[in-house]
């Protein structure tokens, strides 16, 4: 349209048209943009490469993702282990915690028994002392005896020399032998039945003059060295 034309036609009342906007040049790397669709120049979707590498969420059951703490813990309490391994069934459960009953009772019963045995060392100690504090000067070993008295102790054959008196009182029940610290002693009968009350395990030898005269063989003097003896 001329000039002259325009000018007329304002003349007559009529509007000019508004002049056309100016598109923004669009910003970005090199001068491209977005396309009017949304799509990048290359024709992909620029949300789709970094939809495949988000990583994938729990969701819930009304499909929202669950909030995390600090601790790697979902805020309904339930914490990932990251292994998979499933939970320990009840069997399982009962199980172990039978197997920890059962080992703590047999510790339980290892101790009472060392404890039992320290009780008992404890008082084998006191009666041996109370014992030899008893017959201290009280024995009547004769360092002349040349006569071998042998009699069983301990699973073994054992002897004492005494006197030819001295045998036949020990034979008669009138003395007796003990053994302390590896000694074997001659004792009269009161000693030795004080001695039994206080330590049984030291009496070596106590003759019971009413017994048959075979239950103690060696009790005759030609019994000097027995068949069985063992040292």
């Amino acid at each position: 349209m001329s000039n002259s034309l325009r000018d007329q036609l304002l003349g007559l009342g009529f509007k000019a048209p508004p002049p056309e906007p100016r598109k923004p040049r669009p910003e970005g790397k090199g001068g491209e943009g977005k396309r009017p669709d949304g799509k990048r120049p290359d024709g992909k979707r620029p949300d789709a490469a970094a939809g495949r590498a988000r990583p994938a969420q729990d969701k819930r059951a009304d499909g929202r993702r669950p909030a995390r703490d600090d601790g790697g813990r979902r805020r309904d309490g339930v914490r990932k282990t990251g292994t998979g391994a499933a939970p320990r069934s009840q069997e399982e459960i009962d199980l172990a915690k039978a197997y920890a009953i059962r080992a703590q009772k047999e510790k339980e019963e290892r101790l009472a028994a060392e404890r039992q045995r320290q009780e008992e060392a404890r008082q084998r100690r006191e009666a041996k002392a109370k014992l030899a504090t008893l017959v201290q000067g009280r024995a009547l070993n004769d360092a002349a005896a040349d006569i071998a008295r042998h009699f069983p102790y301990g699973g073994k054959i054992k002897r004492i020399h005494v006197t030819a008196a001295q045998l036949k009182a020990l034979n008669a029940g009138e003395l007796g032998v003990l053994q302390l610290d590896g000694r074997y002693l001659l004792v009269d009968a009161a000693l030795l039945a004080e001695a039994e009350a206080i330590f049984p395990p030291a009496i070596a030898l106590k003759v019971d003059p009413s017994a048959p005269a075979e239950d103690d063989p060696y009790a005759d003097p030609k019994y000097q060295v027995p068949d069985d003896l063992v040292w």
